[in-house]
């Protein structure tokens, strides 16, 4: 049985519609790269460890390959092969199904119970000193000068990233 051919375009038109939301990568320093490869293994590995005692183990193991190059130069070739070879070792390691806290996209309390706009609770009479806090989709409240103040936001529910 042959499936149906996808529509041209479609690829190209979602990636548009997102680019309009995704904001440029920053650039990091050496240290904040580090960082943040630790951080992503050390979650991938929950993702895979099944019991806690086996996850604190091999975090121990993993703190200890970061802890023996840290006394590399920041600027050397060592230590930038070192952090593209833990990325390329992260991205091998990447979960399929990663676990997920409950109230972020994917999550089982994700949107759940949102609060009602004010103006639906007080049936259009809004009263005086009352203020709407707007919230972000994982229930988080809007900062001023975060993603959620521009109006909308983009949820990738395959990776669990908001834009």
């Amino acid at each position: 049985m042959a499936f149906p051919a996808r529509a041209k375009g479609m690829g190209e038109s979602f990636r548009a519609a997102a680019a309009q939301y995704i904001q440029p990568a920053p650039i990091l320093s050496h240290a904040q790269r580090v960082c943040r490869l630790y951080r992503a293994a050390l979650k991938t590995q929950g993702s895979w460890a099944v019991d806690r005692q086996v996850f604190i183990a091999e975090a121990d193991k993993m703190r200890a390959a970061f802890d023996a190059n840290a006394a590399l130069p920041a600027d050397g070739r060592q230590a930038i092969l070192l952090v593209e070879a833990g990325e390329e070792k992260l991205y091998e390691y990447t979960h399929p199904d990663r676990y997920i806290c409950a109230y972020l996209p994917g999550g089982s309390l994700y949107m759940r119970n949102p609060p009602l706009p004010l103006h639906v609770v007080h049936d259009g009479h809004v009263p005086a000193g009352a203020t709407e806090t707007f919230r972000n989709p994982d229930m988080t409240v809007v900062v001023e000068g975060e993603k959620g103040t521009v109006g909308q936001v983009l949820v990738d529910q395959h990776s669990k990233r908001m834009y």
